[in-house]
């Protein structure tokens, strides 16, 4: 059996007490998820991170620390993902900047508002990954080593 994770980046942006979020389409119905996606070829975790967080929401965003290193495996797939999450604060909003495909848009939401969705959590990583954040346990972006 030719089994391989899937490596990928999400961000969590708070402004305010508000969570920048995507509402995407997936599998049919509109969910919501961090700014999230995989990781490319010749790409750092953080320029992933950057660039996922821009293609899918508009933000440029900085990123400030590492919240943690999660394994999830899909129960509607059976594909496991290993994700890196990071914290970051929203620079500016690029009204120009497309949008991937599948997008709905950028969603500003407290996580209470979040928390009270939960069909329409991407996965349960969506409020894991905010809780984690607001816990405060953050690791310093050099935990992550660039390429050599």
């Amino acid at each position: 059996m030719d089994w391989q994770p899937h490596i990928t980046v999400a961000t969590v942006i708070e402004d305010q007490g508000r969570f920048l979020l995507v509402e995407e389409m997936a599998e049919g119905r509109a969910v919501f998820n961090q700014p999230a996606g995989h990781l490319d070829a010749d790409e750092s975790l953080s320029e992933a991170a950057l660039r996922e967080t821009l293609e899918e929401t508009g933000w440029e965003v900085e990123l400030t620390a590492v919240i943690g290193i999660y394994l999830y495996t899909a129960p509607s797939n059976g594909v496991t993902y290993q994700r890196v999450c990071f914290a970051g604060r929203a620079l500016r909003q690029r009204a120009d900047s497309p949008l991937d495909e599948g997008i709905i848009g950028p969603r500003w939401l407290t996580r209470d508002e979040l928390a009270s969705q939960p069909e329409r959590w991407r996965s349960e990583l969506v409020l894991r990954c905010i809780d984690d954040y607001l816990q405060g346990e953050l690791f310093p972006l050099k935990l992550i080593r660039p390429r050599s």
